[in-house]
């Protein structure tokens, strides 16, 4: 649903191909035991991405699909890549403030990409958005209660004042997710009436 908010065909595809690969770079995380592991792994897709910007796509759909629907529209697999080192801060021991703050890079990366794929307005708080969602999605996942808390809190805090802005027109499928993270936070369960209410409200008004 969220892909249909993005106000082109590009801009759609762009932010379908991000996502793509968190959702690789993800899985990665949860099919490692070893940390050490992890990072080589991590390391690889970081190293894999930035080679986009000097040779061919290799015959993998997820860097294929960063190379037709990001590259293609003017930005560098080196940006890209960020997301992929941001995932590494879940390779630590623990999870302190910092590598939390590390972490949210993942999200704010994405958010960035996406708005600039999307002509989004440099008002729209994409950075503040994009660390709330993936702090949010990051929340869920944990099993030391501390460390859970520590993420929802930062969480709050960034989606509170996210989702207080008005988002442009080009922005509102960021916006959007934003505004669902916040409702995960919540305890809103996935299908629920209010959750496709609020972002179709956000749709229509930026709010």
């Amino acid at each position: 649903m969220i892909l249909s908010y993005a106000p082109t065909v590009a801009a759609r595809g762009g932010l379908a191909a991000l996502l793509a690969l968190d959702d690789k770079l993800a899985e990665t995380v949860r099919t490692t035991s070893e940390p050490m592991l992890g990072q080589i792994r991590l390391q690889w897709w970081h190293d894999a991405l930035i080679a986009l910007d000097t040779a061919p796509a290799p015959p993998e759909p997820v860097l294929q699909g960063i190379a037709r629907d990001v590259l293609r529209m003017g930005l560098a697999g080196s940006m890209v890549a960020g997301i992929a080192q941001a995932w590494q801060a879940l390779m630590q021991a623990e999870l302190d403030d910092l590598a939390l703050r590390t972490y949210g890079a993942r999200g704010r990366r994405i958010f960035e990409l996406a708005g600039i794929l999307a002509g989004a307005s440099p008002a729209d708080p994409l950075t503040l958005a994009g660390e709330g969602w993936a702090l949010a999605d990051l929340a869920e996942g944990l099993s030391d209660p501390a460390e859970a808390a520590a993420a929802r809190a930062i969480a709050t805090e960034s989606l509170a004042q996210a989702t207080a802005a008005r988002w442009s027109r080009n922005g509102r499928a960021m916006g959007a997710m934003a505004h669902l993270a916040r409702l995960d936070l919540a305890g809103v369960p996935q299908g629920a009436p209010r959750r496709t209410g609020r972002a179709l409200w956000h749709r229509l008004t930026g709010r």
